[in-house]
């Protein structure tokens, strides 16, 4: 009997998945193990197996559009096996997919998957067609493969004003690659997209449709700063020690060392001391978590993801490093599984390697803090009536003040700058 395999639900934040590959097509014999199509969720992109052997008898929706949890990515059973009843009973149940395959359904088994869009992913479309077909040097549309549209749109470059080296002059990935803009040379190495200027005289703008990672950092941080009354705690640590401990660190530790490392290090050992930071507002309760869990928020392309060091007080500072190093790198490749990047409970933001003195960070739920980290900075202070020159780091503690006060956080802050500063207590 036909089964049909459904969006899986792959992080707690996701509402639906964007079918990032295809790796099997209509007519293909499918084994329960097998790798059909990989999946872009809100946090990272993901591998969706069937369970069930068979012939891929139909896809719901075509690469790059998306589907709701639970909803049909694929129907797997017999070779020429009638699969419309499926698609009926998931029309009967008012699923949001449905309008879309019940057009699909006697398409699907003649055609391969490309000649069968989704009528809702399909339908918005037609306004781009009608407003790139004018940018074309003939009444034809851009001749392209889908891959150099793709790469052209991640850089902003018109793909009308490409010139193709393809068959009958189609625009190929090797074409987008080597493109330069004639109003600018290209800088050497990878140069940041440059906004494209609309005609002189005229106004204009990019309309940028909202990916899911996008989409569900807006609804989360949105829902953290206007429900969660934050306040802000702002302290100042010495890290002359810091930075020469972690010098001597570096030379006998297997991994090499961040600031960021000890930074993690230190949160962790403070918040043992003050658990009332490591807890979560529930609604009708507050959790105060008895294992510390230290998310640190990475950018990557579409946004942010914070991968979570697990247990980070019960570990070396170069077991942190090696875990830390390994999640940053799975994030920025999108190859992050849900059970490391979730469960944090406490969150760490870190633009000091981006030459930011210092900011306030959103409240990353469910925790009821996050420390914003600045630049380490030389500067004159007075010391016992002299000026001498300090490496200072200024760090912001943002706090809920349902779960936690103001002299709580405050302690918290100065069991912090106090590991810092003597770093040799972290080794204790």
């Amino acid at each position: 009997m036909a089964e049909a395999i459904r969006m899986p639900l792959l992080s707690d934040t996701m509402k639906e998945g964007v079918i990032a590959e295809w790796h099997k097509k209509v007519g293909d014999k499918v084994k329960s193990d097998d790798v059909i199509a990989e999946v872009e969720t809100d946090k990272a992109t993901m591998e969706v197996m069937p369970y069930v052997d068979g012939t891929l008898l139909y896809i719901g929706v075509e690469k790059g559009k998306g589907v709701p949890v639970n909803g049909i990515m694929a129907i797997i059973g017999k070779e020429g096996e009638d699969f419309q009843s499926i698609l009926d009973a998931e029309g009967k149940g008012g699923n949001a997919p449905a309008p879309a395959v019940k057009q699909e359904a006697s398409a699907a088994p003649a055609q391969p998957q490309q000649t069968a869009p989704a009528p809702q992913a399909s339908a918005p479309q037609q306004p781009v067609q009608e407003v790139a077909a004018p940018a074309a040097s003939s009444d034809e549309r851009v001749k392209a493969s889908p891959l150099a549209k793709k790469l052209a749109e991640d850089k902003g470059i018109d793909i009308s004003q490409v010139k193709g080296s393809g068959d009958n002059g189609r625009i190929i990935k090797r074409d987008v690659d080597n493109y330069q803009p004639t109003a600018q040379p290209a800088a050497p190495g990878k140069a940041p997209v440059m906004m494209q200027a609309a005609p002189l005289g005229q106004e204009g703008y990019t309309d940028t449709p909202l990916s899911q990672m996008r989409r569900v950092i807006a609804q989360r941080l949105s829902d953290s700063k206007f429900t969660a009354p934050h306040f802000y705690l702002r302290m100042t640590v010495t890290m002359d020690n810091a930075i020469e401990a972690r010098k001597h660190i570096n030379d006998i530790s297997p991994a090499k060392v961040s600031f960021n490392d000890l930074i993690i290090k230190a949160c962790a050992m403070a918040l043992r001391q003050h658990p009332e930071v490591n807890s979560s507002w529930m609604g009708d309760f507050i959790r105060q978590n008895q294992h510390i869990h230290i998310g640190t928020a990475v950018a990557i392309e579409d946004g942010l993801i914070v991968p979570v060091v697990k247990f980070a007080d019960q570990k070396s500072l170069s077991q942190i490093a090696v875990e830390a190093k390994s999640l940053a790198d799975k994030a920025k490749n999108k190859k992050l599984q849900p059970p490391e990047f979730t469960g944090n409970t406490f969150t760490i933001s870190n633009l000091g390697m981006m030459d930011i003195d210092e900011f306030t960070a959103i409240i990353n739920p469910p925790d009821s803090c996050i420390l914003a980290v600045g630049k380490i900075a030389a500067t004159p202070v007075v010391e016992n009536g002299q000026i001498v020159v300090r490496q200072l780091l200024k760090l912001t503690l943002s706090c809920d003040h349902r779960v936690v006060d103001g002299a709580v956080g405050a302690r918290f802050l100065q069991t912090l700058k106090n590991y810092l500063e003597n770093p040799v207590t972290m080794l204790v």
